[in-house]
């Protein structure tokens, strides 16, 4: 099972919270459709959808593209029931199955009023999913774990770890805790600008909702980084830490560092100054895609 997610998610992804498109409407869905459907085509292995999307919001990616992997990155436990989850898994077709991956996370205090005791609920969850009458055998999960105890799940329950808004040091310490044989598939945010004053701008608008979340502010303090680093929208030694700033060539070498560091996969989140991270940005991808056609 692990050998066909490793081999399933490909080296290089693309993640978007504008491929779920449950909030879009027929003119923004049509055109959700053909950026998939392009993206299959420049050889990227995974696409990863952002914005808490459920199993029936990738099913209408999955129905526009034919080969590539599609997985939720990163579905809330507390919006979501195992139940309702495992059901929908079971509803797509066998093709479809096949080419999903259920990426679970336990959000944030913040953003779900309901959250206690985020490990303890996770586990909760997945033995939910593993009860539940409609679960599909084979179905592959992977979990949003950022400590010690949420990745030593990501590989005791799961196919492995998506991280979001890590440093390479963070997928060294993910990879010694998860093993060799789990997966890691980190984001990685990229911004395509040869100005790095501006590009560090466009991380910065990013980045300021992330600093509000002590999930993230936690893990980036464990890693070294100080409270001033949080001020401002994130000082450059922090910006310069999380993403990958410049240009094509640039960002290459920035990813190249998350393998070295340990990673299997990596997810590109494209920002860009007019829309952060909220469009299509379709002529960056398929740049990127020139860039990295060795690994696609």
């Amino acid at each position: 099972m692990t050998s066909q997610t490793h081999q399933s998610l490909g080296r290089i992804g693309i993640w978007s919270a504008a491929l779920h498109g449950s909030r879009a409407d027929d003119a923004g869905r049509k055109a959700i459709a053909e950026a998939v459907a392009e993206l299959e085509e420049l050889g990227y292995g995974t696409l990863w959808l952002g914005g808490n999307p459920s199993p029936d919001d990738a099913a209408a990616v999955l129905t526009a593209t034919r080969t590539v992997t599609v997985a939720t990155g990163i579905l809330s436990i507390w919006e979501h029931t195992a139940e309702l989850v495992a059901a929908q898994i079971a509803a797509l077709d066998a093709n479809a199955r096949e080419r999903f991956v259920l990426g679970l996370g336990v959000s944030h205090s913040r953003l779900a009023p309901q959250y206690a005791k985020p490990y303890s609920a996770m586990v909760a969850y997945l033995d939910a999913l593993d009860a539940a009458a409609d679960r599909p055998a084979g179905a592959r999960r992977v979990l949003a774990a950022l400590g010690p105890k949420m990745l030593k799940l990501a590989t005791d329950r799961a196919q492995g770890a998506h991280p979001y808004l890590v440093t390479t040091e963070h997928t060294a310490e993910a990879r010694e805790a998860l093993g060799p044989d789990a997966v890691l598939a980190p984001e990685v945010s990229v911004v395509l600008d040869t100005d790095l004053d501006r590009a560090r701008a466009t991380a910065r608008n990013m980045l300021g909702m992330y600093l509000q979340l002590p999930n993230y502010t936690n893990n980036l303090l464990r890693l070294g980084f100080t409270e001033s680093d949080f001020e401002g929208g994130g000082s450059a030694r922090l910006l310069d830490g999380l993403f990958a700033l410049g240009d094509a060539e640039r960002v290459r070498a920035r990813t190249r560092e998350y393998f070295d560091a340990g990673a299997d996969h990596v997810a590109l989140q494209v920002l860009t100054a007019d829309e952060g991270g909220a469009g299509l940005p379709r002529a960056v991808w398929r740049e990127l895609s020139e860039v990295f056609a060795d690994e696609l």
